[in-house]
């Protein structure tokens, strides 16, 4: 019986030392996590999509609270989110302007000539990676939907050979700017009214024989520009959305009709 006894008393010793351990180690290496985080990430959607820069929402509310990202990050959220969040830091919302994905290719099954009939797996990373584009244009959308497939809003769909983006239904998460191999869509001002359809850096007359709808580079919508707002860069048209003002000249007198309302 004695033995029993100290037995059940060296545990009972030996459990207390380490609970007192634990709780010293635990007061010595505790990490002090900021109450207005758990807030901040309340007001976040939870959608985990990267648009705003960051691994995940958790990292965008830690980012917010230790000032390193605004709290009108969340292109998501949009700008209800961005005041819950500002009344929690004490700050202005300030004005995030509202973009909106964009594919620059007009090259659908009417334009664009055919290279060859692909029958190999129908991704678009897939596809240019096997050097295997089934158009003859390198620059335009391959059609196969891997930004459609990436996108968690169902905001994009492939029309006729191309991609095309539901302006009413994306989030900005950037998701499809990630996913496109060729690097056709981009992040661009909801309030645009026209944009560039075009991505080739092709030459006019290479153009023409890949895409009746690319192009061509001859600056017409340069000249007829009085904001400086349009230039041609590598072959194709390029629009400085801080300097357009919408008025459509540009497009008027694009030859190929490249330049289009968004």
């Amino acid at each position: 019986m004695q033995s029993i006894i100290i037995a059940t008393t060296a545990v009972a010793v030996i459990g207390l030392l380490i609970g007192l351990l634990l709780i010293t180690v635990d007061k010595k290496f505790k990490v002090e996590v900021d109450e207005r985080e758990a807030a901040v990430r309340e007001c976040l959607p939870g959608n985990n999509c990267g648009g705003c820069g960051y691994a995940g929402c958790d990292a965008m509310a830690s980012a917010i609270v230790n000032e390193e990202a605004p709290v009108n990050g969340c292109p998501v959220g949009g700008a209800p989110v961005a005041e819950k969040i500002a009344r929690i830091m004490g700050v202005d919302a300030g004005e995030a302007e509202k973009v909106a994905a964009f594919v620059k290719c007009s090259g659908d099954c009417e334009n664009a000539a055919s290279r060859c009939h692909y029958v190999g797996i129908h991704d678009c990373a897939s596809a240019v990676a096997s050097g295997l584009s089934p158009w003859i244009c390198d620059y335009g959308c391959i059609g196969f939907g891997t930004c459609a497939a990436a996108c968690p809003f169902g905001a994009i769909s492939v029309h006729n050979g191309v991609a095309s983006v539901d302006r009413s239904k994306c989030m900005a998460c950037g998701k499809c700017v990630a996913a496109c191999p060729r690097h056709l869509i981009e992040l661009v001002p909801d309030s645009a009214v026209y944009a560039v359809r075009c991505s080739s850096r092709d030459r006019g007359a290479a153009v023409k024989k890949a895409c009746s709808a690319g192009c061509i580079g001859c600056k017409l919508c340069m000249k007829q520009c009085e904001f400086g707002a349009i230039e041609v860069i590598d072959n194709v048209a390029r629009i400085d959305y801080s300097k357009c003002t919408g008025c459509g000249k540009c497009a008027e007198k694009c030859p190929v009709g490249v330049i289009k309302k968004k």
